[in-house]
């Protein structure tokens, strides 16, 4: 499974790309939505080298969280992709806005590498207990 993770933080890419390589997932990272638009043209969704998950900070500069998951809803060829919303952003009107918008997931920083795996395993991406 591979897993596109973006953030405009580069330590919290870091951290969520070391924790889904932990549960045997390849990663690539994007520092904001235009940069994870830019790599779902090159790479598609699923397949080969498509990606599988994308994991989205809300707040970002040039194309925000939300922004992008409306885009990548639009797209019929992404309609596949599952979306992780991984953002500061606890209030609950907004986790309802992410997932109306069409998220699967919400996790809320900070989070734990457990919390991450669960995440991961309800949305079927990896089994329970995998490990890479």
């Amino acid at each position: 499974m591979r897993a596109l993770v973006t953030d405009d933080s580069r330590a919290m890419r870091r951290i969520i790309t070391g924790m889904l390589t932990e549960v045997g997932m390849t990663t690539a990272e994007a520092g904001n939505g235009r940069e994870a638009l830019d790599l779902l043209e090159a790479r598609g969704v699923g397949g080969t080298d498509g990606f599988d998950l994308i994991c989205i900070d809300w707040n970002m500069p040039i194309l925000d969280g939300l922004e992008l998951v409306g885009q990548i809803r639009r797209r019929r060829e992404w309609r596949n992709l599952t979306m992780m919303m991984i953002t500061s952003e606890s209030e609950h009107s907004q986790v309802v806005r992410a997932l109306a918008a069409g998220a699967h997931e919400y996790l809320i920083k900070p989070f734990t590498a457990e919390q991450l795996r669960e995440k991961v395993e309800l949305l079927g991406l990896v089994e329970p207990g995998q490990r890479a």
